[in-house]
C-alpha cells in the first residue's frame, strides 16, 4: 500500500491517501496567529489497525514543525500520538 500525506487547506485538513485514494484525515483550525488545534483525526474503517493513523500523524507534524507553527492536540489519538512521541512535545502550545 502507498500511502501519500498532503495539506489541503481549502478543506483545514490534511488528507492520506492509499494508492490514490483518500482514506483518512487530520482536520485543523487557526486558534491564534501560530497555532493550530488538531481537534479530529478519523481513517476510513478498512484502513484502521494498519498504521495509516500513524503515517498521516507523523506527516501532518512534520509539516506543521516545517511552517514553524505549535499545536493544540485536542483529538485523542493526536494527543496520544505526542505523548508517545517526544519529538513533537516541544510542539505542544503552552508546554
Amino acid at each position: 500500500m502507498n500511502l501519500t500525506v498532503a495539506d489541503a487547506p481549502e478543506r483545514s485538513r490534511y488528507e492520506v491517501s492509499a494508492d490514490g485514494t483518500v482514506v483518512g484525515f487530520s482536520a485543523y483550525h487557526l486558534l491564534e496567529e501560530g497555532v493550530l488545534a488538531l481537534p479530529h483525526v478519523e481513517v476510513e474503517p478498512a484502513f484502521e489497525g494498519k498504521g495509516v493513523a500513524t503515517v498521516l500523524m507523523r506527516a501532518s507534524l512534520d509539516d506543521i514543525r516545517e511552517r514553524g507553527l505549535k499545536i493544540v492536540p485536542i483529538c485523542p489519538f493526536a494527543k496520544a500520538f505526542v505523548e508517545r512521541n517526544p519529538t513533537y512535545g516541544n510542539m505542544v502550545h503552552g508546554d
